[in-house]
């Protein structure tokens, strides 16, 4: 893959950079002149880039973000950055809390952006996957001081609540009942103006931009029992009646906080998977100082360099343990190479001497040298982590939608308590403060806006792991419906290189695994010998198959050895003869051989002499296609699941038929032209039908445009993977009855989570409007109700994958 590919990104910068300040509430401080001096480097824009849209002069950046806890943060943050100049477009993802930006790098600057989403109340950094660890542990250590003090004051308020419970009013004097509403007004400080924050905050950010948060009904109930409350203790009754809620107010912002804790550490899991793509390089490497043979190297100097001074060319030695900084070749040394991360392969992978190794991969066998041949965005690991960046910011559009719904939703969450406060005026004024905070709490749709995000970003985490990486969170809910599967052939269900399956001598074939007569074999073994004389794709093929058969590959004694472009390669023996290997026409004389046959050998062999062919001495090369090894077995798991497979290629129809045969699938067209496979998926469609199309080449591109879902070979075509909507590593087709299944469980969880969510707030809400609701008790099924969304959600990470049915 070039630099040139829609999936390349630049390096990473190997040290996060503290951007952000430090102030735990807001108003943030403004950028200082240093800050946004070292914001403007355009190096540091240019480490931000994580994707490069095709034929395009625009760049999408990735930014880190904290403070987030609701579906509004995102909507407050993404309009505070498209106000700056040369922000394109914006997607906020609150659940992985990142951001992905399109912007014209001549007229954007990273300062500009950072301040508009401090202006709005957040943090936000240049994307590091562990910067953005380091904020989640910081943000997760004031929340557990938080939480403690709420709790802490709870308890003591409940020891003082306990007596006013049992004895009431009557049997208190009345001093001693005031002190004790005195003594629980100091207790409920420390958690209103402490513990509360988080609730305050968002409930002010949203005011500040003119806007409604889900913090904002909880941060309206909250202040509104601490004022009645506290006009109970301090002698106002007659305005505020004769209860003093203090109890209930330290108790359900405990739950809610608990309930906030137990999901960021849950919702965590949800992106630890994705970014651990994202720091597996090391921050420095062991280069080799001197320029000696490679047989020397195990003897040369080394110097320790960071990872971004290496380049093309450059000998490095890995440890034992550590991560390969580039993707290059092996040159010193044997060992195994764990690939999981970047390729889904589970066991580890042999390497020797001139065998590749990619970046991010892990040495696990023992020290190796390697020479660097590709860095940053040229490696398949910075390819992969601009995919997993893509996935934990994209958003579906029906949740976009949601994310709009949200607003409106909130305002007739006022409403309804407003309402019920006025109404229980007129029913018992006493209990009319609790019902309007109960509504408030309760109605608030945090589980809601939890539901799909954490579920799509838990099943996309955990098809990276299995080596299917989805650029498109919204081909998850398509493939989830998917029926009808059409793939190209060449390149997808085969290996892309041909091999000899059988010899043509005197108009007889012989298969290779069989015992050859001893003069096919003579001809066979010239054959390999002037094969291993050429670099074409064929020679090299018809050299494998000679090892593949266990026999030895010798170049043999040729004289004058000659290769000619486009025909094939020519040598003379001891004895004068001039033999030919390649083309039919060029080697058995014009008019010769059929090419077009399916059948036909595509490579002969043959001796001339005096300008003619020798027919008795003519041996054809009938070569076929491989096919992956994964290719039946996919085919299989694909219809189990209830899925149709068929082969929709360019490629002859003979050739089609027999892989569709042998693969046990449907012929959908053959010999067909890109405008043909678009005419048979826009049919199948018009039918009805949910269709996936698996393409690798450039001409599949418009047909992966037109699917509703498309995959694409992460060996294909940088043109067909920008257009495919999930990307198959290292060619494991088995991978995409995987998708099919996971996306499935992923949709049917998050259809549950939707089901609790309305069932909870359909069914709480008349309760709390009948004041059968207590405040305390609808903070604790507030904080359950998230917390019970994003743990079901877990389960697409935590439960084995079953590949045969669903």
């Amino acid at each position: 893959m070039t630099s040139a590919s829609p999936l390349a990104t630049p390096a990473a910068p190997a040290q996060p950079i503290p951007l952000a300040p430090q102030a735990p509430l807001p108003p943030l401080p403004e950028l200082s002149p240093a800050q946004a001096a070292g914001l403007d480097d355009p190096d540091l824009l240019a480490q931000c880039v994580v994707d490069i849209p095709l034929g395009s002069s625009l760049r999408r950046i990735g930014l880190g973000l904290s403070g987030m806890y609701c579906a509004a943060c995102a909507i407050t943050i993404e309009d505070a950055l498209l106000k700056v100049p040369g922000v394109r477009e914006v997607q906020v993802q609150a659940a992985s809390q990142r951001a992905r930006i399109l912007v014209d790098p001549a007229q954007v600057s990273l300062s500009a952006m950072v301040s508009a989403v401090q202006r709005v109340g957040y943090r936000a950094w240049p994307d590091a996957a562990a910067r953005a660890g380091h904020e989640r542990l910081r943000e997760r250590r004031v929340l557990v001081w938080r939480l403690s003090v709420a709790a802490f004051c709870m308890m003591q308020v409940m020891m003082i609540a306990v007596p006013q419970y049992v004895a009431g009013s009557r049997e208190i004097p009345e001093d001693i009942w005031n002190l004790m509403n005195w003594a629980n007004w100091v207790l409920s400080l420390p958690v209103l103006l402490f513990s509360c924050g988080p609730f305050f905050t968002g409930a002010w950010r949203a005011a500040r931009q003119g806007r409604i948060a889900m913090d904002t009904p909880v941060a309206i109930g909250i202040a509104a029992t601490f004022i009645v409350s506290t006009g109970v203790s301090f002698g106002a009754q007659d305005v505020f009646g004769h209860e003093a809620y203090f109890d209930s107010l330290t108790m359900f912002v405990t739950f809610l906080l608990a309930g906030r804790w137990l999901e960021s550490r849950a919702r965590e899991r949800v992106t630890q998977s994705l970014e651990a793509l994202c720091v597996r390089l090391p921050e420095a490497v062991e280069r080799a100082v001197d320029e000696v043979s490679d047989a020397e190297l195990g003897t040369v100097a080394v110097a320790s360099v960071p990872l971004s001074s290496l380049r093309h060319g450059d000998r490095v030695r890995v440890a034992v343990g550590q991560a390969f900084p580039a993707d290059g070749l092996i040159l010193l040394g044997q060992t195994e190479v764990d690939e999981a991360l970047l390729t889904g392969e589970s066991r580890a992978v042999p390497r020797a001497p001139g065998q590749t190794v990619v970046a991010g991969s892990l040495n696990l066998g023992a020290p190796v040298w390697m020479s660097v041949e590709r860095l940053g965005p040229d490696t398949r690991f910075q390819q992969i982590v601009s995919l997993v960046h893509q996935a934990m910011t994209e958003k579906p559009g029906w949740m976009r939608s949601a994310d709009r719904i949200a607003g409106p939703f909130l305002w007739g969450v006022l409403a309804l308590a407003a309402g019920g406060y006025v109404a229980w005026q007129w029913i018992d004024p006493a209990r009319a403060v609790w019902v309007a905070v109960s509504v408030l709490v309760v109605t608030c749709p945090c589980a809601l806006s939890l539901a799909a995000p954490s579920a799509l970003l838990s099943a996309a985490g955990a098809m990276a792991k299995r080596g299917v990486l989805v650029r498109r969170l919204d081909a998850l809910e398509a493939l989830a419906t998917v029926r009808q599967v059409y793939f190209d052939k060449t390149g997808t269900l085969t290996e892309g290189e041909l091999s000899v399956v059988a010899l043509v001598s005197g108009g007889a074939s012989h298969r290779l695994q069989e015992t050859l007569p001893e003069a096919v074999a003579a001809q066979w073994q010239q054959a390999v010998s002037l094969a291993a004389h050429s670099q074409h794709p064929l020679s090299r093929s018809v050299v494998q198959a000679a090892r593949d058969a266990g026999q030895a590959v010798s170049p043999g004694h040729w004289l004058d050895v000659k290769e000619l472009a486009g025909k094939g390669v020519e040598a003379q023996d001891a004895e004068g003869l001039t033999w030919r290997l390649g083309r039919s026409d060029w080697v058995l004389g014009p008019g010769e051989g059929d090419l077009e046959a399916a059948d036909a050998p595509r490579v002969w062999l043959a001796a001339w002499r005096d300008g003619h062919c020798l027919p008795a001495t003519a041996l054809g090369l009938r070569m076929d296609e491989v096919f992956r090894a994964e290719a039946m077995p996919a085919v299989q798991q694909l219809r189990a699941l209830g899925c149709t497979a068929s082969l929709l290629s360019g490629d002859h129809a003979d050739r089609v038929h027999e892989a569709a045969r042998h693969l046990g699938t449907d012929v959908a067209g053959a010999q067909s032209s890109p405008e043909d496979k678009l005419a048979v998926i826009a049919a199948a469609q018009q039918q009805g039908a949910r269709v996936a199309v698996v393409g690798d080449g450039i001409n599949d591109a418009p047909v992966l445009a037109q699917a509703d879902v498309s995959v694409a070979l992460d060996q294909g075509a940088a043109l067909a993977q920008s257009q495919a909507d999930l990307i198959v590593l290292n060619g494991r087709l088995t991978g995409l009855p995987e998708a099919v299944l996971q996306s499935r469980r992923a949709m049917r969880i998050v259809r549950q989570n939707l089901a609790w969510a309305a069932v909870y707030n359909f069914s709480c809400i008349p309760l709390a409007l009948m004041g059968l609701l207590p405040p305390w008790a609808a903070g604790l099924g507030m904080a359950a109700s998230s917390l019970l969304v994003v743990l079901n959600s877990l389960r697409l990470g935590a439960t084995p994958w079953k590949s045969s049915t669903s």
